[in-house]
């Protein structure tokens, strides 16, 4: 059996779980397995990665680029909820900002969209996006 008939046949929420653990081990690679090569990722725009993105690419940089470059991520716990319209994800975790070692808890939902056993769109949701942002500019300015 190849890996893309092994990729078929992964359930919605397998894929994601697939996502998930890839992020959780720093995995860029299997991340981008996951993900359609013209995914969509939309995340709120106050961070400093906000905003839609498009492509597997532009999320390595953009997004996790942006998130790593500041502060080292480790996810705690995620857990993934497959219905009618489509797989609910919710992500727990710390950021550590390089700068100043200040910790943040970070909760993130994100509703994804599977096809043909790939992320086709993710929208994510912060649980407190305002005070994200200001962890992210304390980071990139090095107070605390």
């Amino acid at each position: 059996m190849s890996d893309r008939t092994k990729t078929l046949e992964e359930s919605p929420a397998q894929v994601v779980r697939g996502l998930y653990d890839a992020l959780g081990k720093g995995d860029v690679p299997g991340v981008l397995a996951k993900l359609a090569p013209d995914v969509i990722i939309d995340e709120p725009a106050q961070l400093p990665y906000g905003g839609v993105h498009q492509g597997r690419e532009v999320f390595v940089q953009s997004v996790l680029g942006a998130m790593m470059g500041y502060a080292d991520v480790a996810i705690t716990g995620a857990e993934v909820f497959e219905g009618p319209a489509g797989v609910i994800g919710r992500l727990t975790g710390t950021l550590t900002a390089h700068t100043t070692g200040e910790e943040f808890p970070l909760t993130m939902v994100e509703i994804h969209q599977v096809e043909d056993g790939a992320v086709r769109k993710i929208d994510v949701y912060t649980k407190n996006p305002h005070e994200l942002a200001a962890f992210y500019a304390r980071a990139e300015a090095g107070t605390s």
